[in-house]
């Protein structure tokens, strides 16, 4: 069982593990954090979205985010696994919780996006349900999109 908890995603742990995610992205395929860091204040809060860790607040292990586009939709945002704590089933917990986040809203579908160099995030996206789709969000970092509907 893992242990996963909404957040203020202004709080020390919640940045401190998003920045752990922009510097893996950025030594992956050049992201430029920018105002990312920010900017997840305001889009992962409530009530525009939520902000979860997995871990203890002093030392977290995973982190994600859900943010609500509209009535129907929901994405999935900034997840991130600890390179030591990978290959446990944690990033498919950490899905199917930020579904199940998306779900309890009263939304439908969940949307997300990612790099095609992430290549493990693209497996784990197509291993469980996620079909690939046209661009809904213009993000010039992504180059796959993928949608699943959560009925």
């Amino acid at each position: 069982m893992h242990d996963f908890h909404v957040v203020d995603p202004s709080s020390p742990p919640a940045r401190w593990a998003m920045e752990q995610y922009f510097s893996e992205i950025g030594q992956a395929f050049g992201f430029e954090a920018g105002s990312a860091l920010d900017d997840a204040v305001q889009a992962y809060a409530p009530p525009r979205g939520l902000f979860v860790l997995a871990g203890p607040d002093d030392e977290p292990v995973a982190c994600g985010a859900v943010q609500f586009l509209d009535r129907d939709r929901g994405e999935i945002k900034r997840m991130w696994v600890a390179p030591w704590a990978r290959g446990r089933g944690l990033a498919a917990a950490l899905l199917a919780y930020l579904e199940g986040l998306i779900r309890e809203s009263g939304r439908g579908q969940s949307l997300l996006d990612t790099n095609s160099s992430l290549t493990v995030a693209v497996s784990l996206y197509e291993s469980r349900g996620y079909h690939r789709v046209e661009d809904y969000n213009g993000n010039a970092d992504a180059d796959v999109w993928f949608a699943k509907d959560l009925d």
